[in-house]
């Protein structure tokens, strides 16, 4: 599990990132909101821990724009704040669940646990990827789009359901060598762009929503839009 933690505080961050560590979570910090919106972006996490007053972004904000593009990570808030409508704001925000401050490490470990076990068994159940009309299911390997059917050459399924497990981030070419052809990139083969050619020409031909984008001199980015 893999869990990010935006927390301004240095002394709580280490005392939690320790705790997290300790139980086998691999952990990454944020010292500010902006930093934190960076690193989501940038990676996939199973939890996000967010404190509420952060600097640049605060915890509020940076959980609505992590809902917004990111559903499915569940999102717990730290704050000092207990009153109702705090909660109530947090709630409203998107957020999954809200410890007041100070906490035991035993409480947050539990409700951490919770949390990511209930994505668990969610993403377990779906076994669907959707963005806007396309879908992917990760058991019969169907790939539909408006409900027509399209068929992919196995890489061509490989390097869609990358994206799509990533969908609003952009994925460098190097990544996706890694991922998907397990091969150390050679910057002097044109492959990776010749795949997405061929995905764009099966997905997005003949559709005015287009769902993959080149993001000049970073990589793709699977998104509506």
């Amino acid at each position: 599990m893999k869990i990010l933690l935006v927390e301004d505080e240095p002394k709580l961050a280490s005392f939690v990132g320790k705790g997290f560590r300790n139980e086998g979570y691999e952990l990454d910090v944020a010292y500010d909101g902006r930093m934190g919106l960076s690193l989501v972006q940038q990676n996939t996490y199973d939890l996000v821990i967010l404190d509420v007053n952060l600097p640049y972004i605060n915890g509020f904000e940076l959980c609505r724009l992590i809902r917004a593009d990111y559903p499915q990570v569940p999102v717990l808030l730290l704050t000092a704040l207990d009153s109702l409508n705090d909660k109530v704001t947090g709630f409203e925000a998107g957020a999954d669940d809200y410890l007041v401050k100070p906490f035991e490490f035993k409480e947050l470990l539990l409700r951490a646990r919770v949390l990511t076990r209930r994505s668990s068994e969610a993403t377990a159940v779906k076994r669907v990827l959707r963005l806007a009309d396309l879908e992917l299911n990760l058991d019969s390997k169907a790939v539909t789009r408006a409900g027509q059917r399209i068929e992919l050459t196995t890489k061509e399924y490989a390097l869609l359901e990358y994206l799509l497990l990533n969908r609003n981030r952009v994925i460098s070419r190097v990544d996706i060598a890694e991922k998907v052809w397990e091969l150390n990139f050679d910057t002097n083969t044109n492959i990776i762009d010749v795949y997405v050619s061929h995905l764009r020409k099966k997905l997005d031909k003949g559709y005015d929503t287009k769902l993959i984008h080149t993001v000049v001199g970073m990589g793709y980015v699977a998104r509506e839009g």
